[in-house]
């Protein structure tokens, strides 16, 4: 009688919500209480799309720019920032704002503004488009060039070698992060770093426990969506640290039976966007397939909140008085 091999799952935590994420939907959940249905919302307030649906299902009305907005109606900001013009619309169009970008983000717009004023030059490390980096461009953009990894290096120009600093979008991969600094250093060599850590601690916390369980599994299953930076580099994290196979569903339905063939361990994980019932989906789908066995594997433990935006605990303030 052969031994059939032992199906198991091995389940990373951290995972999913992070601080900031958590902050924003509360945002539009809690605007939508107060100030009732229909509230807009200025992007896709996180990346992804069980989050964006669910939020619509409530009354939030998701558009691209702020003149899709109707006159004197209320607006959120997401979580990935906005560039200054952009507050400067709102008020033009007597919208009111209620800003949900993560104070990660912030503290990385401060830096650039800092910065700027200071006359460096800003090599911002991020993907070119990516809503967050257009925000923190559009915080100085005479001095911010984009550097969109290692390859982008050698197209860097600056004014003078002995003023430049790096700063980066918060959901990079730190090792790519690290390989494109290490290219700028040799080309840059009095180069400043940022004075504490851009990368948020949400997207190294998820990276770290990737690494510790991938080089285990026979397959990843990250769960999060194609637009979201820190879910598709957890996939290329996987598989650079020793996965033979890495994939990102937004839901259980999407995972295909061939990716399971042969294997015995099933590393999961998902996106710091990500609610975990999509990831208790997919634990169920794999159960079903006889991966019964879940062992979590715990890296640390995540404490931080962040609390609301002051323009919105105000409004609930004055809300609950009102009630008395």
């Amino acid at each position: 009688m052969t031994n059939t091999p032992r199906k198991r799952v091995l389940l990373a935590k951290p995972r999913g919500y992070c601080a900031g994420v958590d902050r924003a939907v509360q945002t539009v959940e809690e605007a939508l209480k107060l100030y009732g249905a229909p509230i807009y919302v200025r992007k896709q307030i996180v990346h992804n799309k069980h989050v964006v649906s669910t939020l619509e299902a409530k009354g939030a009305i998701f558009v691209e720019e702020n003149e899709e907005v109707p006159q004197g109606a209320t607006v959120v900001f997401s979580a990935h920032g906005v560039a200054p013009e952009v507050y400067e619309q709102a008020r033009q169009r007597n919208l009111k704002a209620i800003d949900a970008t993560c104070p990660l983000v912030t503290k990385v717009h401060q830096e650039a503004r800092r910065f700027a004023a200071e006359d460096y030059d800003i090599l911002l490390i991020g993907h070119d488009g990516h809503e967050e980096v257009i925000g923190t461009s559009g915080e100085a953009p005479a001095h911010i060039q984009l550097v969109d990894g290692p390859d982008d290096v050698d197209k860097v120009t600056v004014r003078d070698p002995s003023k430049v600093v790096w700063l980066s979008q918060t959901t990079l991969s730190v090792d790519e992060t690290l390989a494109t600094v290490d290219r700028l250093r040799q080309k840059l060599p009095l180069l400043q770093s940022p004075p504490s850590d851009d990368i948020c601690y949400a997207t190294q916390n998820r990276q770290q426990v990737m690494k510790q369980i991938a080089p285990d599994c026979d397959v990843v299953l990250v769960v999060g969506s194609r637009n979201s930076s820190n879910s598709v580099r957890m996939v290329e994290v996987a598989v650079q640290a020793g996965a033979p196979r890495g994939h990102l569903v937004d839901f259980a339905h999407e995972i295909r039976d061939e990716w399971l063939d042969g294997a015995t361990t099933v590393g999961v994980s998902s996106g710091a966007s990500v609610p975990d019932e999509l990831v208790t989906q997919v634990l169920d789908h794999l159960a079903e397939r006889g991966f019964t066995d879940v062992e979590e594997v715990v890296t640390t433990d995540e404490r931080l909140v962040f609390s609301l935006p002051q323009e919105l605990k105000r409004d609930m303030k004055a809300a609950a008085a009102a009630k008395g």
